[in-house]
């Protein structure tokens, strides 16, 4: 009874596994599928792999899961696991520049796999042809000299899904010591880098720093076959000067020298506070942008922090504004800001909100858009760049509108040669940076309009604008530690965001000459009548740092008074005015024999100049000679 039971049992199961085997069997064959194909034809790429391509791997034309391997001499072979029962499908040899195609080399139809209508877990194929493409020659004649012997060298680009160890694009050694290679590409543009097989140890300028992609367009490369190009450094491995070249070791010690002076300017000149603000807030932005450039000029620091990038920028629109507010203080001495001063930083704010997405971005996908230089990023960087040009060149004409107009109203004000050469250096250094951005643009668009490699022309423009700018720190900060206290004269409104700058309500003195009223001539004799003749019986001109001021007092009038009186009566200004009596008596001591042995600055010392050049330039101007032609002169008629 027992056995009759157990008969039954048995018999059962068979009945119930037997079906739940086959359908186990079905499923496992049927997900799994192995493809073969043969080449009828030799590869594009000497040894190169052949890949499947299908809609289930996003048609990824070098996916590594799906390399097929060599079985025979042109047999190739994989097994795909959980395959659909119906999908599409290609073959490459690891990029859609080598997919196959017809013997004729035109395009080949997707092939199709159905299961349903096959029924079977292998497919054979042929490969008749591959699809006709453009074939670039690469020939690298010339590597670093620092290169490593055993090193292995790679092209990756847009037409290999920038793989920088691709077997495929590896270059090859030949007899006359170059390095070639063969790219296929259908794209009308492809771009590229040399590599060593990673991209550590990337191509890059011959001081180690990184280099923009290489480019080439196929409608302006003609001889395709014949393609050479120079490696000229690697990132990984520096130049002839150890760690960091002198161009790093510049930008270097203008960092240093500006917290040097962060640090000294606020404890060495305090009658200056006010001033010193604007002018530390200028050094400081000065110091952090060429910081940051520098550390972007490195690899790595891109690689870990790819927003460094962005950060010097921010100099672009903010140092015209700072540095304007600072000579106004400087110069004029305003305590308050402009009504509109907030107009002044509209751009950086455009800026900042522009580069504002980025800076949040994960480093791996910005890095990734950087290598890629996506146009809409290259779009940005450009417009950022001519925008800040057109904007601190505005500002540039505006800085030397507001010393210009300083120094008007300083000779009307002041009887000696203010020291502005710093000033002007300045200027001149802004006016070298500018000149510098604009010959960028201009050898930018040349390049995009006869299709000329200009990138390391353009990377050196970059690279002289920063090294000037650069100067600029150690010489504002250097002589504003010198300089004396503000100085002061009537503002004058010169920007087209500000409103009248007054701090004081004083009249503006003009150095024209305006129309003679008969009363008012005749109220102003009296004051002529004791400026006359207190300049003949004190000589007050013989005081180098005369003032108005201290000159009104003297003839008990008002120095607005005596600034009208000068300019109407005499037709100058309070400096050429003073200047010219200090001329006189400069002729006069010349022929005198006790003053023989003195020379002609001690003599220009004597008569109240306290500068050569200010004693130079107002002698030519009121004699039309220069002292020693004067001099000379004095000479030969004494004999």
């Amino acid at each position: 009874m027992n056995r009759f039971h157990a008969n039954i049992d048995q018999g059962l199961l068979r009945t119930f596994l037997t079906p739940l085997v086959i359908l186990c069997f079905q499923v496992f064959c049927f997900s799994q599928l192995k493809v073969d194909v043969k080449l009828e034809v030799d590869p594009l790429i000497e040894k190169g792999d052949i890949y499947i391509a299908t809609d289930f791997n996003e048609w990824n034309a070098g996916d590594p899961d799906f390399r097929m391997t060599k079985v025979g001499l042109s047999h190739y072979s994989i097994v795909l696991e959980n395959v659909p029962e119906r999908f599409e499908y290609k073959f490459t040899q690891g990029t859609w520049a080598t997919a196959e195609g017809t013997p004729a080399g035109l395009a080949l139809p997707n092939r199709i796999y159905t299961q349903n209508e096959l029924n079977k877990t292998t497919i054979n194929n042929t490969i008749l042809g591959w699809e006709e493409q453009i074939v670039y020659s690469f020939i690298v004649n010339a590597i670093p000299e620092n290169t490593p012997k055993d090193a292995s060298i790679y092209v990756a680009g847009n037409f290999n899904n920038w793989d920088p160890a691709d077997e495929n694009y590896r270059l090859k050694k030949s007899i006359d010591g170059s390095y070639r290679c063969k790219v296929y590409s259908d794209s009308e543009e492809i771009e590229f880098k040399f590599t060593r097989g990673s991209w550590e140890s990337v191509e890059g300028r011959e001081s180690g720093k990184a280099r923009p992609n290489r480019t080439l367009k196929r409608e302006f490369t003609d001889d395709v076959d014949n393609l050479t190009f120079r490696i000229v450094g690697w990132e990984d491995l520096q130049g002839a000067f150890s760690f960091y070249s002198i161009y790093d070791l510049l930008l270097l010690f203008s960092i240093f020298q500006g917290v040097l002076l962060l640090i000294a300017i606020p404890n060495l000149q305090s009658n200056n506070t006010g001033t010193n603000k604007w002018l530390l807030c200028t050094i400081g932005l000065s110091t952090f942008s060429i910081f940051f450039y520098l550390l972007s000029n490195y690899q790595n620091s891109v690689q870990y922090f790819s927003q460094v990038l962005f950060f010097s920028d921010f100099v672009i629109f903010l140092y015209g504004p700072i540095f304007y507010f600072y000579l106004r203080k400087l110069l004029f001495n305003i305590e308050s800001l402009p009504s509109k001063w907030y107009l002044h930083f509209i751009p950086f704010l455009i800026q900042l909100i522009i580069y504002l997405p980025f800076l949040l971005q994960p480093d791996r996908t910005l890095l990734d858009r950087i290598m890629n230089q996506e146009s809409s990023l290259v779009i940005l960087f450009l417009a950022i760049g001519f925008a800040g040009f057109l904007w601190n060149a505005y500002y540039w004409n505006l800085f030397r509108k507001t010393i210009k107009n300083y120094q008007e109203q300083f000779q009307s004000n002041f009887s000696y040669d203010q020291n502005l050469n710093y000033l002007t250096t300045i200027l001149i250094i802004q006016f070298v940076c500018l000149t510098i951005w604009f010959a960028f643009f201009v050898v930018f668009g040349l390049s995009r309009f006869f299709n000329y490699e200009t990138v390391d022309l353009q990377e050196n423009f970059i690279d002289l604008i920063w090294l000037s700018f650069s100067m600029i720190t150690y010489i504002l900060g250097y002589f504003a530690i010198h300089q004396p206290e503000t100085f002061k004269a009537t503002p004058e409104n010169i920007s087209i965001f500000d409103d009248i700058l007054e701090s004081t309500p004083h009249k503006k003195t003009a150095n024209t000459l305006p129309k003679k009223d008969p009363l008012q001539a005749e109220a102003i004799l009296p004051v002529i009548e004791a400026l006359e003749k207190n300049i003949e019986e004190n000589k007050p001109f013989l005081n180098p740092k005369l003032t108005l001021s201290e000159l009104a007092a003297q003839i008990n009038t008002q120095p607005h008074v005596l600034s009208k009186t000068i300019n109407e009566h005499y037709g100058k200004n309070f400096f050429e005015l003073i200047n010219g009596y200090r001329i006189d008596e400069f002729k006069n001591l010349v022929k005198q024999e006790k003053f023989s042995h003195y020379t002609l600055l001690a003599l220009a010392y004597e008569v109240g100049f306290n500068s050569k050049t200010a004693f130079n330039r107002s002698f030519k101007k009121i004699t039309k000679q220069t002292p020693k032609e004067y001099f000379e002169e004095v000479k030969e008629s004494s004999i």
